[in-house]
């Protein structure tokens, strides 16, 4: 549904000494103030945090989850430079005419220019039972988005008592969550309309493989049904099932799972209300432009609450573009919004899964298929031009370092593909390791680049494990793992000082 843009409004004189505001405090907001100050930007910024805790990678919580992440290691650096950061400000309305933002505190924030990073909030589907008569959801109904989330969720109490948990929806933060959670020794149910776990991503080879890993970690995996409805227990204490009996979810079938705990993984909305009540065009998102603006020329948008080009973000590698060309827009005043290219790493149980791009949403010039079902290991590639365009690999840990970079810096594939599948092939087609711009990304979960990696390496940091203490990379997902074994190796066979000990 669009909102039909209000007048615009006269702008007011600018505010003396208003500094940029920035609304929302997650990974895409983070970005943009470390790319603002690589630009050059040296003016003030407030940054306005719904959440009373510091930026922390969201993307992280099922780490956090199976707590096999402590939540201080997903915390983000402070901001740089003359930041002022407000957490636990929640922003309630915008006076594009004297450019002012309301929180609902009753603060009240001057801004120069405005961005909206106010990201995305889970999607409850229609569904009879999730909701309480206020409007609220059920007890016993829970959603993964933030880190207040995930405390409910390990809630003692409930690990304790290995109270049951039923989650709806097989995308990857289920798959991911239902692995989490067996693993503190929950009775885990994941229930997905579809045929298999991810199935909008996987084929069903794929699918199948994860299937297996979800089961053999103790989960059960309902599919092919939807659910109808959800009955909450008595007796229940808030959303972690505790001391809750009773509680069933329906399945159109007729089954019934119980469900102290139903955890939602059924998709996010854009948080756009902020925009729609200043009067923004809103699509499913708020719609901006190649300089990430809004209808109203001094404020923008960008990350996962932002629509360009009348596509929606919901990945870290196009909220990051996004900040990346917005910080440019506003340091130098340069356009334009490079397309990120989509990689997706689920954390899953053993072996790794890397999905790249959308897999099968265009047709290919030429797709290979290698399928080692007996040693739960596929990949699928799908190529245009000698370039890989989409694929999927699960369990072949070195070929996903290798075909992930090739596919993120568009570099053409190798003519021996099984040797590429394989781990055997070089690097690229051309003699010597591919060429990477010290700026390009090596680590997603830590925003950790090429530049930073060779810089602690010459710094001493001279082992994988020293690098990571350095950067932080591979201490998210671990997907970047391989990429960073091999700068290190590349690295020290190319640099003279590291032979000679100087």
């Amino acid at each position: 549904m669009t909102a039909k843009p209000m007048p615009m409004p006269m702008p007011a004189p600018d505010p003396a000494g208003a500094p940029l505001l920035i609304v929302g405090n997650g990974p895409a907001a983070h970005q943009l103030l470390d790319r603002l100050r690589h630009f050059g930007w040296d003016g003030p910024v407030t940054v306005l945090g719904a959440e009373g805790v510091p930026a922390y990678h969201r993307a992280l919580l099922t780490s956090a989850l199976d707590g096999s992440l402590p939540i201080g290691a997903m915390e983000l650096p402070p901001p740089p430079g003359d930041t002022t950061l407000h957490t636990g400000a929640c922003a309630v309305r915008v006076d594009r005419v004297r450019r002012l933002v309301h929180t609902d505190d009753g603060r009240v924030f001057p801004y120069s220019r405005l961005v909206l990073a106010t990201g995305a909030t889970p999607l409850v589907p229609a569904l009879p039972g999730l909701r309480a008569p206020d409007g609220g959801p059920a007890d016993g109904v829970a959603v993964l988005r933030t880190l207040a989330d995930c405390a409910r969720l390990t809630d003692p109490a409930a690990v304790a008592a290995r109270a049951p948990v039923a989650i709806l929806g097989a995308g990857s933060l289920g798959v991911e969550a239902a692995l989490a959670l067996a693993a503190k020794g929950r009775p885990v149910t994941l229930v997905h309309p579809g045929p298999w776990p991810m199935d909008h991503l996987l084929d069903r080879a794929a699918g199948t493989l994860v299937t297996d890993r979800l089961t053999a970690a103790g989960v059960e995996v309902v599919t092919g049904t939807a659910a109808a409805s959800y009955t909450p227990g008595t007796g229940a204490t808030g959303t972690t099932g505790a001391a809750s009996s009773g509680a069933t979810l329906t399945l159109a079938d007729g089954r019934a799972v119980p469900a102290p705990t139903l955890l939602l993984c059924t998709g996010v909305l854009p948080e756009a209300g902020l925009a729609r009540a200043a009067g923004l065009s809103v699509r499913t998102g708020i719609v901006v432009d190649d300089r990430l603006g809004t209808d109203d020329p001094l404020i923008h948008a960008i990350g996962d609450c932002a629509e360009h080009r009348g596509n929606r973000g919901g990945s870290l590698a196009s909220g990051w573009a996004q900040a990346e060309a917005l910080a440019r827009h506003l340091a130098t005043g340069t356009s334009g919004v490079a397309a990120a290219r989509r990689v997706l790493r689920p954390r899953i149980a053993g072996p790794g899964l890397v999905v790249l791009g959308m897999p099968g949403s265009a047709p290919a010039e030429e797709t290979v298929i290698l399928n080692d079902a007996a040693n739960g290991r596929y990949a699928r590639l799908e190529l245009t031009g000698e370039r890989i365009t989409a694929g999927v690999l699960l369990g072949f840990d070195r070929a996903i370092a290798t075909t992930t970079e090739l596919y993120v810096h568009d570099l053409p594939v190798p003519r021996d593909r099984l040797s590429l599948l394989l781990g055997r092939a070089p690097r690229s087609p051309r003699k010597g390791p591919v060429e990477l711009c010290p700026d390009s990304v090596v680590c997603l979960c830590n925003n950790v680049t090429h530049r930073d990696l060779t810089d602690a390496w010459h710094a001493g940091a001279r082992e994988v494990t020293d690098l990571a203490a350095a950067t932080r990379a591979t201490t998210g997902c671990g997907g970047c793992t391989r990429q960073v074994e091999s700068i290190c190796k590349n690295l020290a066979s190319t640099t003279p000082a590291a032979a000679t000990g100087g």
